[in-house]
């Protein structure tokens, strides 16, 4: 048995609650609809990306009034700065002009001391081939470039504009069985560094797809390592991947339908993937993103679970923490009856921040987007800290 992380009064409950009461929000009252957010740390500040509309609740690749948005939050108060919608429907570029559709799934990375990139998806589905595109934020002049570019993607037959057919072609190579579909290619698990390489969980949630890939130098190009989709039936989806101490490859995956508990899926090199399967550390999940990170030697492991509060979906959120990602102890539990999903993690000076999706109306299936919350894990989940919770550990 592998000693324990976490003090013995651990109370996981007592940190999520206490990780909540930090939490703003970071979308301003005009949007009704919200989604999936990122963020890039820099100078104190947080750059929160998300997808989100001012017409309705939740969000959908077919509304073409969803567009991507910058949130500025200052770190040291807690206080969103700006708000700098980036990408929409039909906006005029100097060098292109999007096409009509939604603007999808945005994230975002620091490229070098002066410079964010942000990545999206342009989307029509059964229109056209969805492209994803990157445009950059010049943390200097606190502006955007007025030119945006085409990513690339790379596989075994070469480099193509990002778009799904590439994607699912590679895939289908490799003996994918499912259809292609013209939208749903995200970057979904992003960015994370192993070796002085830039890697990247790609996804098409539509079409059941993802794979590993890499990030060049240049922040332009994805190339894929290897693809991860057995079982084909029930879909294994919206993936976040990790290496582990041995140098392997470990990815959670969303299960869409089945049991839709989490499965995991392994791999030595990254090329070669075994088949997805349960693991017991997580029993009881549902159909949703999870979240796999590393921060100093620890890893963090979150995932939803099926438990509702107050009959809200989405509404308990575990993160779970280990030494060596085979032996878990619950380190946090997000309850919410507003919803707590979608979350992403980064880690500054010895804190972890957060953002996550919370909604209007818990209760109305796949209306639970309403707002994107940024908050912080303070004197939680330092690298090694004794900091104590009283109350009861995790059984």
């Amino acid at each position: 048995m592998s000693p324990s992380i976490l003090p013995p009064d651990w109370n996981p409950k007592t940190a999520g609650d206490r990780a909540l009461a930090t939490m703003i929000r970071a979308t301003p009252p005009q949007v009704k609809g919200a989604h999936d957010a990122a963020f890039a740390l820099a100078g104190g500040k947080a750059y929160v990306v998300a997808e989100m509309n001012d017409v309705r609740s939740g969000e959908n690749p077919a509304w073409p009034f969803i567009y991507c948005a910058l949130t500025v939050v200052d770190l040291t108060t807690m206080e969103v700065e700006r708000f700098l919608p980036f990408a929409r429907s039909l906006q005029v570029f100097e060098n292109e002009t999007l096409p009509e559709g939604a603007c999808f799934v945005p994230r975002i990375l620091q490229k070098d001391p002066r410079t964010l990139r942000c990545f999206f998806a342009s989307e029509a589905p059964g229109k056209r081939q969805a492209q994803t595109y990157y445009l950059d934020f010049d943390l200097g002049t606190g502006a955007f470039s007025r030119t945006i570019h085409r990513a690339k993607i790379r596989t075994a037959a070469g480099t193509f504009d990002m778009q799904p057919r590439f994607f699912h072609e590679d895939a289908a190579r490799a003996g994918f069985p499912l259809p292609p579909v013209d939208y749903g290619l995200y970057l979904f698990d992003a960015f994370k560094r192993w070796e002085g390489k830039t890697y990247v969980a790609l996804n098409n949630y539509p079409g059941g797809q993802n794979a590993l890939a890499t990030l060049n130098e240049a922040m332009d190009t994805f190339e894929v390592v290897g693809h991860y989709n057995d079982p084909c039936a029930p879909k294994m989806t919206e993936s976040s991947v990790n290496r582990l101490p041995d140098g392997s490859f470990l990815a959670i995956c969303r299960q869409e339908g089945g049991t839709n508990n989490y499965l995991f899926a392994e791999s030595p090199d990254g090329k070669v993937w075994g088949r997805g399967a349960p693991r017991a550390q997580v029993p009881n999940g549902t159909h949703s993103k999870p979240t796999f990170d590393k921060f100093g030697d620890t890893y963090y492991l979150g995932w939803q679970e099926a438990t509702r509060i107050d009959g809200a979906a989405r509404s308990v959120f575990n993160l779970d923490v280990s030494k060596d990602g085979e032996h878990w102890e619950r380190k946090v539990r997000f309850e919410s009856a507003d919803s707590f999903h979608y979350p992403s993690f980064l880690e500054q000076g010895g804190s972890i921040y957060f953002t996550a999706t919370q909604g209007e109306d818990p209760r109305v299936p796949w209306g639970n987007q309403g707002r994107i919350m940024i908050g912080r894990l303070s004197g939680l989940l330092e690298s090694g800290s004794q900091a104590s919770i009283p109350g009861a550990p995790m059984t």
